[in-house]
């Protein structure tokens, strides 16, 4: 029981004495701290108008290793490997010689080049990037109809010495580069002169340094760096022949040439010095046609035609462009390809168009068209009479151009391979362990239809697509 007496007390003191006491307590407010202003303007911590604010250091990215060297990229970029150790070697390959090369019993098979040519043929520039060397164990090339006929030309051209005048067209994948190779090799192993120019783009987009020729009308421009490169490709891929022709004229150059200079030394004078390089050019074919002596024949080839036949990237002085035919080096090419100038020991001079790489070139197209329909006309004039090709009235022709395409120079349309010869050439790549199927006459049938009636470039992605990296 709680005691009375507590109650008491409470009684005694009310809590409405005190009437000031509360049930809580607040601090006053003059004891509270003074409340901070905004700050404004320039004391202001937001940031201002267009100033980052956040400012993350970003981490420095280590580089490893050093960059490649000037021209590295280049070469590893047209790098062209020849050989496969990994491939089977084919047993029973006959290799390309002077006295096969026009045997009907080669047709269809693929042979070999031996090891001295392949070196001339590098030197040459004759192999291409994207050409399937890389596939097998040694080079090899496919004997079509194609390359019997140009081979048996060839022997004519020797034993007649008249000029062979050429272009080879068609689509892409045909073989037209290829069968220029073909041509070099053989011409090769008759012991002719070379003269190759690989790519013909490398001549009109003005990435060598060009000067006018004095005294030409109309004015004729000069690419020194690159006749010094040409000069280079005919010292290293005709060494022997060279060395063994000796100087027989008497010229008017800059540096002393002694009569028992061989032509190689003198070739070399111009790699030496890019400035001599087309008056040693000059002087060298000068005794290559020189008719004192007995001389080989010329084989001048040219891979992308349609390059030379339009305006180039070069500008005049007016800073109008030059056209590829103002270039003297084309200019030298077109004038015996059209038929202008002619050899007198005999040779040959063969462009082949490219279908991969090609810029637009109207006039081109409708001189060969108007070629081939020509030829076409010729073999079937009992059967059919074919309209000549016309004129588009819309587009502007080049006249240059349609003149350098003469009525009389041979243009061969290559097509696709027939069956015989795709027969022999996938047995190639079976014995070369680059295709894993019985080849029978169904099997090269279907790869056959598929690459378009043989187009050799297709029948080779159709036929080993799997092998290439």
């Amino acid at each position: 029981m709680a005691s009375q007496s507590c109650w008491r007390c409470l009684f005694r003191c009310p809590l409405s004495v005190y009437p000031g006491n509360r049930l809580f307590s607040t601090t006053p407010a003059f004891l509270a701290s003074p409340i901070k202003a905004k700050k404004t303007g320039q004391d202001s911590n937001a940031p201002r108008k267009g100033v980052k604010s956040l400012r993350i250091r970003k981490k420095s990215v280590q580089k490893s290793g050093k960059p490649p060297a000037s021209g590295e990229r280049k070469a590893i970029r047209k790098r062209i490997v020849l050989s496969n150790t990994s491939a089977l070697e084919v047993k029973g390959m006959r290799d390309l010689n002077d006295e096969n090369m026009t045997d009907e019993q080669v047709r269809g098979t693929v042979v070999g080049l031996p090891g001295p040519l392949v070196s001339q043929l590098r030197a040459a520039e004759a192999f291409r990037t994207g050409q399937g060397w890389g596939l097998f164990r040694r080079p090899g090339v496919l004997m079509r109809g194609e390359s019997l006929e140009i081979a048996r030309a060839l022997e004519d051209v020797e034993s007649e010495k008249k000029v062979l005048r050429r272009i080879y067209t068609g689509e892409r994948g045909s073989g037209k580069s290829v069968m220029l190779l073909q041509a070099i090799s053989m011409a090769l192993l008759r012991d002719w002169v070379v003269v190759t120019i690989p790519e013909a783009q490398d001549l009109i987009n003005a990435h060598t340094e060009y000067a006018p020729l004095s005294s030409t009308t109309p004015t004729q421009y000069v690419q020194r760096s690159y006749a010094a490169s040409l000069l280079s490709r005919i010292s290293r891929a005709n060494a022997t022949v060279l060395s063994k022709l000796a100087v027989s004229l008497t010229h008017r150059l800059p540096i002393p040439i002694r009569p028992d200079h061989s032509l190689l030394e003198l070739a070399d004078f111009g790699i030496k010095d890019p400035d001599m390089a087309w008056p040693i050019f000059q002087t060298l074919w000068d005794e290559l046609t020189s008719t004192d002596v007995a001389r080989p024949p010329i084989m001048f080839t040219l891979d992308g035609l349609g390059h030379i036949m339009r305006d180039s990237q070069y500008r005049d002085a007016a800073f109008q462009p030059i056209h590829a035919h103002d270039l003297a080096i084309v200019r030298h090419f077109v004038d015996y390809l059209s038929g202008v100038r002619s050899l007198p020991n005999g040779g040959a001079f063969i462009a082949a168009t490219s279908a991969s790489n090609t810029p637009s070139t109207p006039s081109l197209a409708l001189a060969l068209s108007q070629r081939l329909h020509s030829a076409k006309a010729l073999s079937q004039q009992t059967l059919i009479q074919r309209k000549p090709i016309q004129r588009n009235p819309f587009v502007a022709y080049d006249e240059r151009v349609l003149q350098s395409i003469t009525p009389d120079l041979d243009v061969a349309e290559l097509q696709g391979l027939s069956r015989e010869e795709a027969h022999g050439l996938m047995e190639y790549y079976a014995a070369s362990g680059m295709l894993r199927h019985k080849v029978d006459e169904r099997f090269v049938t279907e790869k056959w239809t598929i690459a378009g009636s043989g187009v050799v470039g297709e029948l080779e992605k159709a036929a080993v697509a799997g092998a290439r990296v």
